[in-house]
């Protein structure tokens, strides 16, 4: 596995990190005050928080299922990809074909950290990368990258609960469209497919609020309709049944279960079913 860190920035624990506040609702142990801090604010207003996380980790479980047992994708670029827990892209991947191929990006420097000792046993088939998603052109001259995808066969491209740090205009790169189709418009081959979900609310002002919430925490944020990200994949077709709320894509009770939850966010779990004012919106679509 090479290293994929050139450049990236220092970690910083006195802010909060998108890596690491998810990564604690799904269970990991990384976690620090200002991290805690800003998801137990943001969980006082919005407590659909941890189950809106967990459903998209199961969601990412059955994507890659599909991908690989009836898309036939073997190669895999996991973008934002968070903080190691189980079931992974690479071992759900190679779950259902052991040839399979992931490359994991990430902008946050303890992700290499964590990345490196999870792949130890892997590195043949993956590889880490610490590099900023809004800058695909690097992330495809990226050596790594270049040693591991073959681009002239299909490959997906995941974007899993990032949608809502990718802001439309942005002060680095060219904003969310030229991140989420640079590579499966002018690099994928058809065939290849683009895996996507990002917090939304059906209504525009209170997801407007909950965006200046986080966005005002350090971390990037923007809110979209289900109607505003539909606009971003044009020309891309849905798999069935196309882009929804994830907990109603192709729901399997019987898929592996995820990490206990958090003593301190327990009273949250459920709350998406007392309450729907914001939830994880997503699908797959292919490039035709």
């Amino acid at each position: 596995m090479g290293s994929g860190n050139r450049g990236g920035p220092a970690v910083s624990f006195s802010r909060p990190s998108s890596a690491r506040v998810y990564g604690w609702m799904l269970g990991g142990k990384d976690i620090y005050p200002a991290d805690q801090d800003i998801l137990l604010y943001m969980l006082g207003r919005f407590p659909e928080c941890v189950d809106i996380a967990r459903q998209n980790r199961q969601f990412l479980y059955r994507a890659v299922r599909y991908l690989v047992q009836e898309a036939g994708i073997s190669q895999f670029l996991d973008m934002g990809c968070g903080l190691p827990t189980d079931n992974n892209v690479h071992q759900v991947a190679q779950r259902f074909n052991p040839e399979a191929r992931v490359a994991y990006v990430d902008a946050d420097p303890i992700v290499l950290a964590h990345g490196r000792a999870l792949l130890a046993d892997a590195k043949a088939s993956t590889t880490v990368v610490t590099a900023d998603m809004r800058l695909p052109e690097l992330i495809l001259a990226d050596p790594d990258v270049e040693g591991l995808i073959d681009f002239t066969q299909p490959i997906a491209v995941l974007y899993l609960s990032v949608g809502h740090h990718l802001k439309d205009v942005d002060k680095v790169g060219q904003g969310a469209r030229h991140v989420l189709r640079h590579i499966i418009d002018t690099v994928a081959v058809p065939g290849s497919h683009l895996v996507f979900s990002q917090v939304v609310s059906d209504d525009a002002a209170l997801g407007a609020t909950f965006a200046s919430k986080i966005d005002g925490s350090g971390i990037p944020w923007q809110s979209r309709t289900p109607a505003q990200v539909n606009a971003l994949f044009d020309g891309l077709e849905p798999v069935d049944p196309g882009l929804v709320n994830l907990v109603d894509w192709r729901p399997d009770p019987a898929q592996p279960p995820l990490e206990a939850v958090p003593e301190p966010l327990l009273k949250y779990v459920g709350a998406t079913e007392r309450r729907n004012n914001v939830y994880e919106y997503g699908g797959i679509l292919r490039k035709p």
